[in-house]
């Protein structure tokens, strides 16, 4: 992919919460134009819509945080200030994340199986979630 930025793993946190910068990076790289093709049509889904729901904002709400902010800091003030969620909630999203899909979830167990053999990854057998599939992919692990 010629001129893939890829964002922030999906391991990493912000104010506790997992997926954050990631999401933050996606929007900025949006808002600049440089979110690469293969990103676009699931910006606002998947993982980041997960975050929307677990903060309790729409993509348009965080959309305008990011675009009124310069820095991370910037966001994560934000971000302390208006999502009023405790640790409990931010562990568990981050659990439901680390562990997507689960082992009952045949659909999404075979939309895993999918990505993989369309990256080239069915050789990785610790590729057991999506976050793993995201890094692996990305070059991360």
């Amino acid at each position: 992919m010629a001129d893939l930025i890829y964002p922030r793993s999906p391991r990493e946190t912000m104010c506790g919460w997992m997926h954050l910068p990631r999401y933050i990076d996606k929007i900025r790289l949006h808002l600049a134009g440089k979110l690469h093709p293969d990103y676009q049509p699931n910006l606002g889904k998947g993982f980041d819509e997960r975050w929307l729901k677990a903060a309790g904002l729409t993509q348009e709400q965080f959309i305008e945080v990011v675009k009124g902010t310069i820095t991370d800091g910037q966001v994560a003030d934000w971000v302390l200030k208006n999502v009023k969620k405790s640790d409990a909630d931010k562990r568990a999203h981050s659990e439901s994340m680390l562990n997507h899909p689960g082992p009952d979830d045949a659909e999404m167990q075979a939309r895993l199986k999918l990505r993989k053999e369309q990256a080239g990854l069915t050789h990785r057998d610790d590729i057991k979630t999506f976050v793993d599939f995201i890094d692996a992919d990305e070059k991360r692990m």
